[in-house]
């Protein structure tokens, strides 16, 4: 085997070598064949002449035409420029006649009265004429200085095409060069080595790729069959590929297979706590940095729209990306057995103050195709009150007018306006709600003050509405349900409000607030409440506002006099007098849980009268 190497490679280099020479007496003579047939070929077989025999094309007819054409169309890019310029010259010079006064026609004169100066010889008109004034040289040194800009940008071009250093000039070069090689040098070689190749040892298999897919070992051993992947290998986590569409009400806790970024988000979100005091709230009310960081540093939650892609849910939601996590959604019942999107509706259940379970509903502003699905959910879920924070239309359209006028039927429930309120800063309808023989009374607050993704003006409004949401929330009747909060997208301005409700009751009652807490709970519940920065630090000052209302109240009411002022005074006191003041003392605690709004007299007590 050494030995028919050797020969084999000494067969090679002699070939080359020859195949060489004979490439070089070409090029100086020209006749590819008379300088074949000078060239001793006895030992030659006939597959190395046929190999051998170098290619006849001459390379410099094809340079010759490339360099030609290189010309030309530097010339035809000269000419253009040269009419771009002397077009250009004519017309600044119009325009600048026309600014010094002259109209169209005699400006137009001018400019040809000049032009034919400029091509004419120089004794063919006076040195005195008016075209050698200043106010007639300062156009002409304008366009002579334009034209010397579009030239020498032209003239530039024109170099830089016709340079021969130009790898653009020769863009066949390479390739001939390419070609010129003989083709024999590495065919030859392994046709002959073919029976080496054969006689090495084989590789020996390694199952690694066994881990990964299957392979096809017994018909192709180089056709790999890859394993197709599904949704649930993609993402991580099969929480929300099978959904409970038909049962109302029925929530889907956290499952037990999450991606990464969704375990994260989720520990995240129900460990942020960050508890202020009222000196801290007013703080950090004032500190936006820090506000905006901590707003961008809690995860959104929102819910990926692979996770409801099934026929016909495109059209009930009014955003494409704003969709119910599916854990606490709510679910509507079904009109038909297996009918899954009548289930459907774009709203979730939020915790309350204290954790309260289904507390509120936050949805979106209702659309022409689910309007029929925001009533069934009214009348499902025993919904007292709906709060409104949107317009209809802001530039475009946030929400359908889903009331009537007066009255209609819409999913055989009978919808009938009562009475409508006109308050400052929002709008009270008492609707009557009847179905299926019962009937019940719906409050629905519209606060038409707060502009889509910003703040409102003036924060006391507001609070006045949540007053008095909480208020008509208390003299509900008892088998009353969630209040229903709507926006448009049903997250911005939406957790703003319930977020600065169950915010004022933590404040009235402990003393305390945590934004971070609620904020993480709220977007848990339903991704993405509290849209913006800006709104997050609206919530600060509201409650910021709120705990100043709830001091200077207390202080109003709660006067601190001097402890040995007050306790002499009431050893001179008649029993009398000591009386009255437990009565106005036992009045004044009355009137603040009433001025709140947040807490309620225990049933059988009254205020005292003063």
């Amino acid at each position: 085997m050494l030995s028919r190497r050797v020969v084999l490679n000494e067969e090679a280099k002699r070939v080359n070598e020859r195949g060489l020479s004979v490439w070089c007496l070409c090029l100086k003579t020209g006749r590819l064949k008379s300088s074949m047939a000078e060239a001793p070929v006895g030992e030659d077989t006939p597959k190395e002449k046929e190999s051998a025999t170098p290619l006849t094309h001459d390379p410099l007819p094809e340079v010759g035409v490339a360099l030609w054409g290189r010309v030309l169309k530097a010339s035809v890019t000269a000419g253009a420029f040269l009419l771009l310029y002397t077009l250009s010259q004519l017309t600044g010079l119009w325009v600048l006649y026309m600014l010094n006064g002259y109209r169209a026609f005699p400006a137009a004169h001018k400019v040809l009265d000049l032009l034919q100066y400029l091509l004419s010889t120089s004794d063919a008109y006076d040195q005195q004429m008016e075209i050698w004034r200043v106010e007639s040289l300062l156009p002409l040194i304008a366009t002579l200085f334009l034209g010397v800009v579009i030239l020498g940008t032209g003239t530039l071009f024109c170099i830089k095409t016709l340079v021969p250093g130009n790898p653009s000039c020769f863009p066949d070069d390479r390739r001939q060069s390419m070609s010129r090689q003989p083709s024999f040098t590495y065919s030859e070689w392994t046709d002959a080595k073919q029976e080496d190749f054969y006689e090495l040892d084989a590789v020996p298999e390694t199952p690694v790729f066994d881990c990964f897919m299957d392979m096809k070992t017994e018909a192709d051993p180089v056709t790999l069959t890859v394993k197709p992947v599904g949704l649930q290998e993609r993402r991580g986590s099969n929480v929300s590929l099978t959904l409970d569409m038909c049962t109302p009400g029925t929530t889907e806790p956290y499952g037990a297979l999450l991606s990464p970024r969704e375990q994260s988000t989720q520990e995240y979100l129900q460990n942020a706590s960050n508890l202020l005091t009222p000196e801290q709230l007013h703080k950090c009310a004032l500190d936006d940095a820090a506000l905006h960081a901590e707003f961008y540093e809690t995860p959104m939650n929102f819910v990926d729209p692979k996770e409801y892609n099934f026929p016909g849910v495109v059209r009930k939601n009014r955003y494409k990306t704003i969709l119910p996590n599916t854990h606490s959604r709510v679910c509507l019942k079904a009109k038909e057995e297996g009918d899954f999107l009548s289930t459907y509706i774009n709203a979730n259940y939020l915790k309350g103050y204290g954790g309260k379970e289904k507390a509120y509903i936050a949805t979106q502003g209702p659309t022409v195709n689910t309007v029929g699905d925001f009533w069934r959910m009214v009348w499902q879920e025993h919904c007292p009150i709906i709060v409104m924070i949107t317009n209809i239309e802001e530039k475009n359209e946030k929400c359908t007018e889903y009331w009537p006028e007066d009255s209609v039927i819409c999913e055989d429930i009978e919808i009938t306006v009562k009475q409508v309120i006109q308050a400052d800063d929002y709008s009270l309808r008492i609707f009557t709600v009847k179905s299926e023989g019962e009937e019940r009374t719906l409050r629905q607050y519209w606060y038409t003050s707060w502009p889509d993704q910003k703040t409102p003006d003036k924060a006391p409004p507001l609070l006045e509405l949540v007053r008095e949401v909480e208020e008509a929330r208390k003299h509900a009747p008892p088998n009353s349900g969630p209040v229903i909060v709507h926006c448009s997208a049903g997250i911005g301005r939406t957790g703003c409000f319930i977020a600065t409700s169950i915010l004022c009751q933590q404040l009235s009652n402990e003393g305390v607030v945590d934004i971070l807490k609620t904020t993480s709970q709220l977007r848990l519940d339903r991704g993405g409440m509290i849209q913006t920065a800006e709104q997050y630090q609206f919530v600060h000052h509201v409650l910021s506002l709120y705990e100043r209302q709830l001091r200077e109240t207390s202080e109003e009411l709660y006067p601190a006099p001097d402890i040995c002022d007050a306790v002499a005074a009431d050893r001179q006191s008649s029993s009398s007098e000591r009386q009255r003041r437990e009565r106005s003392h036992r009045f004044s605690c009355c009137h603040l849980a009433h001025c709140v709004g947040l807490q309620q007299v225990e049933p059988g007590t009254s205020c005292p009268p003063r």
